[in-house]
């Protein structure tokens, strides 16, 4: 969405100072935005673990995401998310920038229409169509039809967080030929902590790890606990750097090819897994009934 004076103003017709708060549109504006127009990226941008374009961050100035930075730099257009940095966001409007912000991505179809509105911030339309169709025809090459046979995925996170249906890692894992595990467990639409017990006790086919990042914490450490390893060990194992799918960018297309193979690799006959239709069992109540995930691997 964006908002402001500027907004009128002919595409490419007048040089821009263009800012990033946000991690997400940081990434967007290094592809989109010619490099001198751009006068700050959030103070995220260089973070090797949570950036794809990191290392071409290295050559643009940060810019805290506070009010007071943005008013000092006093910015033409402003790159945000909808929920990150408001008060800097509040201050770039009152001094007139075209603020443009990104909600988070529900799905891969957001892609190529986050690159166009980014695209006709920076003045660089024919960029971002050049960039949207690239993406669209990879993904044309790359995803599956989903089916109710597919192989069934978890993606595990730090202190047993998984992944929310009508997310955008839901979606990359339909579209690689898996299904998630917090739909078929009819999980909460939040997703939520699942137990490592609990993950133990119904052993999808694929455990799909995304490591926030370098260094050890309690919550971190859940994700090499051994007998989690143990449980699921290789082909049924896959590490999906965070990086390639925290935000909705064309190289979560890499993340989905990473999840196409480790698909492949899968064994044609896969162990059942137990599905409670109502979610989690009560503690101490007997499996349901035990499914069979998939037949073969296509």
């Amino acid at each position: 969405m964006a908002s402001g004076p500027h907004a009128a103003v002919g595409q490419g017709a007048a040089h821009r100072r263009v800012a990033s708060l946000n991690v997400c549109t940081d990434q967007l504006a290094l592809m989109l935005a010619d490099p001198a127009d751009i006068i700050g990226l959030s103070t995220l941008a260089r973070d090797c673990t949570l950036s794809v374009l990191c290392e071409k961050a290295r050559n643009v100035p940060v810019l805290p995401s506070t009010a007071e930075s943005v008013l000092a730099a006093r910015p033409s257009v402003v790159l945000a998310g909808t929920f990150t940095a408001k008060l800097a966001v509040s201050a770039a409007r009152q001094i007139g920038a075209t603020v443009t912000t990104l909600p988070p991505a529900s799905s891969l179809a957001d892609i190529p229409r986050y690159i166009m509105q980014v695209a006709q911030a920076v003045g660089q339309p024919a960029r971002g169509q050049v960039l949207a169709a690239a993406f669209v025809a990879r993904l044309a090459g790359l995803a599956r039809m989903p089916a109710a046979s597919d192989p069934v995925a978890v993606i595990y996170e730090a202190n047993g967080l998984v992944v929310h249906r009508g997310s955008l890692l839901d979606d990359v894992l339909g579209r690689a030929g898996l299904r998630n595990f917090a739909t078929v467990m009819h999980l909460p639409a939040a997703g939520g902590r699942v137990p490592l017990e609990v993950l133990l006790s119904h052993r999808p086919d694929l455990l799909v790890r995304n490591p926030s990042g370098p260094g050890y914490s309690l919550a971190q450490g859940m994700l090499d606990n051994p007998v989690l390893l143990a449980a699921f060990p290789p082909p049924h194992v896959v590490d999906v750097p965070q990086k390639l799918w925290l935000c909705a960018l064309p190289q979560t297309l890499d993340a989905l090819e990473i999840l196409r193979q480790a698909r492949a690799a899968l064994p044609a006959t896969t162990r059942p897994m137990t599905v409670h239709p109502a979610g989690m069992p009560p503690e101490g109540a007997p499996s349901a009934q035990a499914l069979p995930v998939r037949g073969a691997v296509q």
